[in-house]
């Protein structure tokens, strides 16, 4: 597995501490019989009110780690890593306010397969032979709201979208070697339709880091400059025009992209 990303504010794809891109988080783990990877979006709107949204989602997928590396889950339910980690985080001395998207993968390598939990519009594709033969499927409230986890002040339960993370879509799905799994936020999914992010996973050839590296490099890199064309009718404005809006454009947003392919597990 390799990642990379851009946050909206930077131009570049620069990786703060602790894997995060913006107010995107991810994070990569392995224990024992399993590889589990994770991407969360934070919610922006919490900066109105003085919060980062990037402490939500970067404390949420770093707390998903470090369950992963101490063995706290069971490969088979990704949803048990996120309830734990959620819970974690309510129980917090110092209270952590915001609101995030998440999706867990878990690659079972005793089994050979793939277990994942996604809640919201962040997701995974699953490509196999140029094909895409698997993906999530996006939670939306409505246009442009996704399911999300939210811890609020007390004043503000019940007004701020709290979704439990029992509502993620869970899936199981068997892989095999050379399948290609891509996880990203919809900072990616809003800018890039399937057929160009096939379109650079055929140019991969080889399943070392480097090559790995760099097309998750080119397919981050183009969803950023698709991002920022006014011209441009991306998915996430035929999303907008179908429920009515007219909008042009790619959609400026925080990109995380894991790029991983199903290979011979050597130590």
């Amino acid at each position: 597995t390799a990642g990379c990303g851009f946050g909206k504010d930077f131009r570049k794809g620069l990786l703060k501490k602790g894997a995060c891109y913006g107010d995107d988080a991810c994070f990569v783990a392995r224990h024992r019989s399993a590889d589990v990877l994770g991407v969360a979006d934070g919610v922006g709107g919490w900066r109105d009110y003085g919060v980062d949204p990037s402490q939500f989602s970067g404390t949420l997928m770093r707390t998903c780690e470090r369950l992963v590396k101490e063995g706290r889950f069971v490969p088979s339910n990704p949803i048990g890593i996120l309830t734990t980690s959620y819970c974690e985080l309510l129980q917090n001395k110092v209270p952590l306010l915001g609101s995030s998207t998440a999706c867990i993968v878990v690659l079972d390598r005793t089994s050979h397969r793939l277990h994942t939990a996604n809640l919201g519009d962040s997701g995974f594709l699953v490509v196999r032979g140029g094909e895409v033969v698997h993906r999530s499927d996006e939670q939306q409230h409505y246009f442009n709201t996704p399911f999300q986890l939210s811890i609020a002040p007390p004043e503000a339960e019940g007004v701020v979208l709290s979704d439990s993370p029992d509502a993620a879509d869970s899936t199981s799905f068997d892989v095999q070697l050379g399948d290609i799994i891509l996880t990203a936020t919809d900072g990616l999914f809003d800018n890039m339709p399937d057929y160009m992010i096939l379109q650079e996973l055929k140019k991969l050839k080889n399943s070392n880091y480097e090559s790995i590296q760099q097309t998750a490099r080119n397919i981050a890199e183009q969803a950023h400059e698709l991002a920022y064309d006014p011209n441009y009718m991306s998915p996430f404005a035929q999303f907008a025009c179908d429920n009515g809006l007219n909008v042009r454009g790619g959609k400026p947003d925080d990109i995380t992209v894991l790029l991983s392919i199903v290979a011979e597990y050597t130590d």
